[in-house]
């Protein structure tokens, strides 16, 4: 994986082959970051990553700026790989934590800017992860949940969903409140 703009931009990040992970195509990152950076300030917002795997999502925001990204993977090791590479990069703006990820959003208090979940493509919480987030009232008043899933999963009829994008075999829902 590599990251496509900002600090690092070009860096590329080797991940151990034993992390079980499905990182975001560098094709597919690239999109949704063009719609996020003609959105939102990245200096200036809050992101939690969900299911963060590699970190690869965390990563390209702390090379754009962001100074607040909270990395939420109940794997040890995929945790391990976070924290390492933020150190090695100096990316201090990473927080990385271990744990279950709908866990997290039913303990959580803080309000973040975008939630990105790009849960294991087998696991079937995308509704739960949904209905969570606008039950706890976790985004900013502009915020947005963004969820990569696979084509068999179909999200554009949720009431919050205001936008799907594919690139090659990522798909993307967004969801607003109030929108």
């Amino acid at each position: 994986m590599r990251i496509i703009s900002g600090k690092y931009r070009g860096k590329t990040i080797i991940a151990p082959r034993n992390l079980p992970v499905r990182p975001t195509t560098d094709f597919a990152k690239e999109a949704l970051f063009n719609l996020i950076t003609n959105r939102f300030y990245l200096e200036q917002i809050s992101v939690l990553d969900l299911f963060a795997g590699t970190g690869n999502i965390s990563y390209e925001f702390a090379s754009r700026g962001t100074e607040n990204i909270t990395s939420i993977d109940a794997s040890p090791l995929c945790t391990k790989f976070i924290y390492q590479t933020k150190e090695k990069l100096s990316f201090d703006s990473i927080n990385p934590i271990k744990g279950d990820a709908l866990k997290y959003l039913e303990r959580a208090y803080a309000k973040w800017d975008i939630i990105f979940a790009d849960p294991p493509y087998d696991l079937a919480i995308h509704d739960q992860l949904i209905e969570t987030v606008f039950r706890k009232d976790l985004l900013t008043e502009d915020g947005i949940l963004i969820i990569e899933h696979p084509n068999t999963v179909k999200l554009d009829t949720h009431p919050y969903c205001t936008d799907n994008r594919k690139y090659g075999n990522v798909h993307f829902s967004f969801f607003e409140k109030g929108k």
